[in-house]
């Protein structure tokens, strides 16, 4: 019997020829079974496997029955539990949306972009629960007209605490609404949105429980501490392009780090990056800009690239089900893949509980890079020629200033503090010079000189003028020459103020100050 064809299912024509001109002719199982129910208007329940097809399972039936929105107002929405999901399910929509409208909006970028969407209408509203509450609460879109909603990867929402999000945020769209949920688990939490939120929902389940885990090469190799940077690197060097998880931020940068002095392109991406950093590191390993992608479990939610040759679990996952999701990775949509776990000494009996709970019996073996090759059944490719330095410069370019930014206010303070020493030299021996002066007085006509010849020495004190004897004492580190004082700059009028001179110099400056002041005192 041939297979179902797109159009056999009830898919509208322009859907047709669009999914044809990406040259998808056949819908994979997930979107076979679901397809006729959800154009059909039903509530759909649906477990399948990471990389099975979802997106256009519950995609082409929100283009296919689209209602036009208000400014403000979506028809449609879609709750995704990561930015990079939430992007990537919009960037797919848009593909095959002809004249509909579909806009993503999520946390870590600007409000503009997604406020200035809004605010023409959006047709179809791909959002993140986080920032579509904050919109909600800007007054800056309403969910009342909402009738079709979808939740994808509920489990992983879930999983992330953004359950009761997700029930505020339901309970504001219209309630004749279709309801469609995707989960790689229908148990728990997902089974309570099911029985609150769903009205009659058909079920449709397929794949196995953990189809990643059975499709995919498993590895456990026994590493030192130390030797987990060099021994990942030789992982990837044999079968890339990788996913390699660490358990914190700081982790996955320092991994890049590390990689990257092997010789190994690496890109990290954690919750810690902006979403302009996440965007790029995953577009160049989509695109195969970088061998391995260095990410933290919860950023990882959101990564759904195809041909991912390998997954490395650099730190240990949390529990099974975490090393269910991050060997997902690899091994999707029938292809297969290599997951490599590094073990040390004392976590043995950890990875053999774990391996007991996803149904694996691997023995713990000493690393052979090599033999990852033979378990791969991806060619060994050759990294794309982009100029990548030149985007990763650029990616960095922000770091960078702030980097070099650092530098120049290092330098401009040491410049800076040399230039206040000298100044305060200056003023040191400005005050000597003007005590002198003053030492040598008696007559009018020796003041003149001495103020005279104090004046080329740079002291600035004239003798027989009380006043401006007393201000050029005070401003001591005038510092000689005209020229002098000019390069000096704001050394020399901090010296000048006393910053630099010493207790001795204050003293003198006051002292000239009350001579200055004395009702005596003789005016020119």
């Amino acid at each position: 019997m041939p297979p179902l064809t797109f159009a056999q299912l009830g898919v509208p024509d322009a859907i047709c020829d669009a999914l044809t001109a990406r040259g998808i002719t056949a819908p994979f199982e997930i979107q076979a079974a679901t397809l006729t129910d959800a154009l059909a208007g039903r509530d759909v329940l649906g477990r399948a496997p990471t990389g099975s097809g979802k997106t256009l399972a519950f995609g082409i039936p929100l283009i296919a029955g689209a209602d036009r929105a208000q400014p403000k107002r979506p028809t449609a929405l879609v709750l995704a539990p990561t930015r990079e999901l939430a992007d990537q399910i919009s960037t797919e929509l848009r593909s095959i949306a002809g004249d509909v409208r579909v806009a993503a909006v999520y946390g870590g970028v600007g409000y503009g972009p997604q406020l200035k969407a809004l605010r023409r209408g959006v047709d179809i509203l791909v959002a993140c629960p986080g920032r579509l509450e904050d919109l909600l609460a800007q007054g800056e879109v309403a969910l009342n007209e909402v009738r079709r909603v979808v939740l994808d990867e509920a489990d992983r929402m879930a999983d992330m605490g953004f359950i009761p999000a997700v029930r505020r945020l339901l309970d504001l769209t219209n309630p004749a609404r279709q309801t469609v949920l995707f989960s790689a688990t229908l148990d728990g939490d997902v089974a309570k949105l099911t029985r609150d939120y769903q009205v009659d929902p058909v079920r449709h389940e397929v794949g196995e429980e953990t189809p990643d885990i059975t499709l995919a090469s498993h590895v456990f190799w026994r590493v030192e501490r130390a030797d987990r940077s060099q021994v990942t690197a030789e992982a990837v060097n044999a079968v890339w392009p990788a996913i390699v998880f660490c358990r914190t931020r700081h982790g996955s940068d320092r991994v890049a780090k590390q990689l990257g002095r092997a010789g190994i392109k690496a890109a990290a991406i954690h919750g810690g990056r902006s979403q302009g950093q996440r965007t790029r590191a995953l577009a160049d390993f989509a695109k195969g800009r970088v061998h391995a992608l260095v990410a933290t479990d919860v950023a990882a939610r959101g990564i759904h690239v195809d041909g991912v040759a390998s997954v490395i679990h650099f730190d240990p996952p949390e529990d099974h089900k975490t090393y269910v999701h991050r060997s997902g990775r690899t091994a999707r949509a029938g292809e297969g893949g290599v997951v490599v776990s590094l073990v040390q000494a004392e976590q043995v009996k950890d990875v053999r509980r774990t391996q007991r709970k996803v149904g694996l019996d691997e023995p713990v073996a000493d690393p052979d890079a090599g033999a990852l090759r033979d378990l791969s059944p991806a060619p060994v490719r050759v990294l794309e020629a982009t100029p990548h330095d030149d985007e990763v410069a650029a990616a960095d370019a922000p770091d960078q200033g702030r980097r070099q930014g650092s530098g120049n206010r290092r330098r401009r303070s040491s410049g800076s503090s040399q230039r206040s020493q000298s100044g305060d030299a200056q003023g040191r021996n400005g005050n000597r010079n003007a005590g002198s002066s003053k030492r040598s007085g008696g007559q009018a006509k020796s003041k003149r000189r001495s103020g005279s010849s104090q004046k080329r020495n740079g002291t600035g004190a004239k003798a027989g003028n009380t006043k401006r004897s007393g201000q050029r004492a005070a401003q001591g580190a005038d510092g000689g020459s005209r020229s002098s004082k000019s390069s000096s700059g704001r050394a020399s009028s901090n010296a000048a103020g006393g910053g630099g001179g010493g207790p001795s110099k204050n003293r003198t400056n006051r002292k000239a100050r009350r001579a200055h002041l004395q009702p005596g005192a003789r005016q020119r």
